[in-house]
């Protein structure tokens, strides 16, 4: 997966390590990186996750570490990607992309059939997650 860089030259999507702090590793982002001009951005579709739990760190945190794959589904798809040793293009996210949205929605009519409500909240979240704008090829 690729992105066109602001020098002109492409940005290939990459697994990072993001400090924060200077303490906390957050570990398995998918950040855009060009190999000419060094620039990196954070993918736009786990941006909101990456601020939103830097935030609940607030602005003293302690040591620690985080697997961003953990809370974010478009890391948890790039992670299976790559441990599958390849890095998709936009037919195979978009096969992977339906067979987690069906995971998901199997496993929510499960949790409303439990009624477990924690559960439902946080299925609700991945797929919301998920159904953000489909990665750039």
């Amino acid at each position: 997966m690729q992105k066109k860089c602001q020098c002109g030259n492409m940005m290939k999507m990459k697994l990072r390590t993001v400090i924060y702090s200077g303490k906390v590793e957050i570990d398995n982002v998918p950040i855009f990186s060009c190999q000419e001009c060094s620039r990196s951005e954070v993918i736009p579709e786990v941006k909101p996750d990456l601020t939103g739990l830097i935030a609940k760190l607030g602005n003293e945190p302690g040591k620690q570490s985080f697997l961003f794959n953990e809370c974010n589904e478009w890391a948890d798809l790039l992670v299976e990607a790559r441990a599958n040793r390849q890095m998709p293009g936009q037919p195979e996210v978009e096969a992977m992309i339906e067979q987690r949205i069906n995971t998901l929605l199997d496993l929510y009519l499960i949790a409303q059939k439990l009624d477990d409500q924690p559960w439902i909240d946080d299925l609700n979240k991945r797929l919301q997650q998920i159904s953000r704008r489909i990665l750039h090829t």
